[in-house]
């Protein structure tokens, strides 16, 4: 389970570095300044969920389960969070229109709020 979670843990950081650098050069000549922030916000959250998932993989007083139960809300919100807000910043350079996507922004959200209560239950309801 550890090596999925630290795959998961570094492609996202990986490709979050990518998108920004992306975001930051190529993305600076054609989107404003509010959607370069859109899009920032997403490389922000990706890289803030890679590093959770990196503690989330280093952290042994967990179960499996839990873990498992963990790395799959914070995978399936960073791409239904991040990625739709990828789409929406980069609406404007192509023909499709990516708002009609624009509600799985907050369902990604939720997951990841989701992610970390149950990090955060598990810890509360351990004995010390």
């Amino acid at each position: 389970m550890d090596k999925k979670i630290f795959s998961a843990a570094g492609f996202f950081g990986m490709t979050a570095i990518v998108l920004g650098a992306f975001g930051a050069h190529a993305l600076k000549k054609v989107l404003t300044v509010d959607q370069l922030d859109t899009f920032e916000t997403g490389v922000k959250y990706q890289m803030y969920h890679a590093l959770f998932l990196l503690f989330l993989g280093l952290n042994a007083h967990l179960s499996l389960k839990t873990k498992k139960s963990i790395l799959v809300l914070t995978i399936l919100g960073i791409i239904m969070f991040s990625g739709s807000i990828y789409l929406l910043a980069t609406d404007s350079l192509n023909a499709f229109n990516f708002k009609v996507i624009g509600f799985v922004t907050p369902i990604g959200g939720l997951l990841l709020i989701l992610a970390w209560a149950l990090f955060t239950f598990q810890f509360l309801k351990k004995k010390s």
